[in-house]
């Protein structure tokens, strides 16, 4: 919008917020429409990111069929649109479409090793039908898509209670609660800050690579190192506590990031430190505008008229 754009956000809330985007309300060039892709659109645009999913394993567990159907169904509807207005698409695919990966790092050459009836079945095959759907309409219709291969994001405005690590372990450690780590904590990620994200998916939208590119931050830490960190950043007392493994966890992740350095002159450049400074200074403000503006329903006294009696 600041380049001179005029922005639709298309959102049905499931995970998003109003708040997130509060500050952009009355914008000239700015517009939300409360939709859901999985009914069709019609509006006219010259591009489309294309991002609508639950992402966190508690929100797509919780429900997987609309997880798959905002993947298929929102998808499909979502090239359709594009087909119609000849406008380009972009996918926020991810990172799991390797599933447990055999492969390290992972690159976009790896075809992956998913379970596709686990319980994360639902996000990693959804995505990964969504980017070949993508390429159906490329191949069929002539269809401009570009596909970004999302490894793990944080920031300010993520979900508190999206049940995804960083979050986890920022308000664990705020509010003094124990740091619950599943399995050994040896499990490796590789996180990378929002802002660094939202470049490379305007770059990759405006590039002509037509091909999937990983977006991620190949710096690897194992999840006990993550954790550690954080408290320390928060100057938290809280303990680390061990729980069982969860399902399909994968071991290791990190993505191989040659080819958006190549191609689209990327990389992130966003300190591990400095974004979860700002995360955590997000999550602390958050809890205090929770604390602030809680809704605590009153019991209203019964009100019996006058003249008339009540029959339960």
């Amino acid at each position: 919008m600041m380049d001179g754009h005029e922005v639709t956000v298309v959102d049905n809330f499931f995970t998003g917020r109003k708040r997130n985007v509060e500050h952009w309300i009355g914008h000239e060039n700015f517009e939300l429409i409360n939709h859901d892709v999985v009914e069709p659109l019609y509006i006219e645009v010259d591009q489309i990111y294309h991002l609508a999913s639950p992402a966190s394993p508690p929100n797509y567990m919780y429900n997987p069929i609309k997880t798959l159907k905002t993947n298929t169904i929102g998808t499909l509807n979502m090239l359709g649109l594009a087909k119609r207005v000849g406008a380009r698409l972009l996918l926020a695919s991810t990172s799991e479409v390797y599933g447990d990966p055999e492969v390290h790092p992972q690159s976009e050459e790896y075809w992956g090793h998913v379970n596709p009836i686990g319980p994360r079945a639902c996000y990693d095959e959804g995505k990964r039908v969504a980017e070949t759907m993508c390429y159906a309409y490329m191949k069929q219709e002539g269809v401009e898509v570009r596909v970004a291969r999302i490894f793990n994001t944080f920031g300010p405005r993520m979900h508190m209670n999206d049940g995804r690590v960083v979050s986890n372990f920022i308000l664990q450690a705020l509010q003094g609660e124990p740091l619950t780590v599943y399995g050994s904590g040896s499990q490796t990620r590789a996180f990378q800050y929002v802002s660094d994200l939202v470049n490379g998916l305007v770059v990759l939208m405006n590039s002509n690579v037509s091909s999937p590119v990983n977006l991620g931050n190949p710096e690897e830490h194992t999840i006990l190192e993550f954790a550690q960190l954080i408290k320390d950043l928060v100057g938290s007392g809280s303990e680390i506590q061990f729980l069982s493994e969860a399902q399909d966890d994968p071991q290791k992740r990190k993505p191989d990031i040659k080819k958006a350095k190549l191609m689209l002159g990327w990389e992130p450049v966003v300190p591990l430190e400095e974004g979860l400074n700002k995360a955590i200074h997000y999550f602390r403000k958050e809890l205090e505008y929770q604390a602030n503006n809680q809704y605590i329903p009153k019991p209203k006294p019964a009100r019996i008229k006058k003249g008339r009696t009540r029959h339960n």
